[in-house]
């Protein structure tokens, strides 16, 4: 598996989400601030909301505005979890699949997680925090159907979208040729695969790909793919919900060796 690091992209390219965006919650606001390739435009917070154990970025060039309850919700999406704090910030660079090949070389071990049609910000912030949990170098997704990267994803993610990056795609068929091409192997996720995820030895670069719940991996994805295997439940209910089996199948690579 990929190492962490705290800081993997180069150069910025163009922007990824070309809005400000409001992000919320103490772990994906302080994620933020941290990150060089982002810009602080303002930072709202509740008297005392601040962690203790965590001092404010001593690098960040905006001063922090104490406001009231009222005032930091009226900036916010209704009902969001904040935490007491929230920080309007410049958005990501873009990054492409090539970017992400080109970095891989270089790497002993590299985990690519890959996601066809997977559109609701919740699901796919959890997958962006387990990615980041168990050392993936990046999430792909399409870019028709999938959503922006907002607040939502941001606190899903609890700072885990500052350090794997969301990648958006045209084709994701031809996203996965160019990850073959570059020697990635391409494990499908598949609830009628003959093969168990246990039984998986992980190539020294591998994408796991998951499909939308219900639906599953499109016809042309699945036939792309190098192997496709199930996760094995013992209860009566066959199938998890698509962040919780990325998080199962992440951390089941993680433990099996290195082929």
């Amino acid at each position: 598996m990929a190492a962490g690091r705290s800081r993997r992209r180069k150069a910025p390219r163009t922007a990824g989400n070309s809005q400000e965006m409001w992000i919320y919650g103490h772990h994906a606001v302080f994620a933020a601030l941290k990150n060089s390739e982002r810009m602080a435009k303002r930072v709202l917070h509740l008297r005392d909301s601040l962690p203790e154990n965590e001092p404010f970025p001593s690098e960040v060039d905006v001063k922090p505005e104490i406001v009231t309850r009222d005032q930091l919700e009226a900036v916010l999406p209704p009902g969001a979890v904040h935490q007491g704090i929230a920080a309007l910030m410049s958005p990501l660079p873009s990054i492409a699949v090539e970017d992400i090949c080109a970095e891989a070389e270089n790497l002993p071990n590299a985990l690519i997680v890959v996601l066809d049609r997977v559109s609701d910000p919740q699901n796919i912030g959890a997958i962006i925090r387990s990615a980041a949990v168990f050392g993936a170098i990046a999430v792909i997704i399409q870019d028709r159907n999938a959503p922006q990267i907002t607040g939502v994803i941001a606190k899903a993610a609890s700072g885990g979208i500052e350090q794997v990056p969301l990648v958006r795609v045209t084709n994701l068929s031809r996203a996965i040729e160019t990850l073959k091409n570059s020697n990635f192997w391409c494990i499908g996720l598949d609830s009628e695969a003959p093969g168990d995820m246990q039984q998986v030895k992980q190539p020294s670069h591998t994408a796991l790909i998951l499909g939308a719940e219900g639906a599953g991996l499109r016809r042309l994805v699945r036939e792309n793919c190098d192997d496709l295997v199930k996760i094995e439940g013992r209860g009566a209910i066959a199938s998890l919900n698509v962040s919780n089996a990325a998080a199962v199948a992440l951390y089941s690579l993680s433990r099996t060796p290195t082929a």
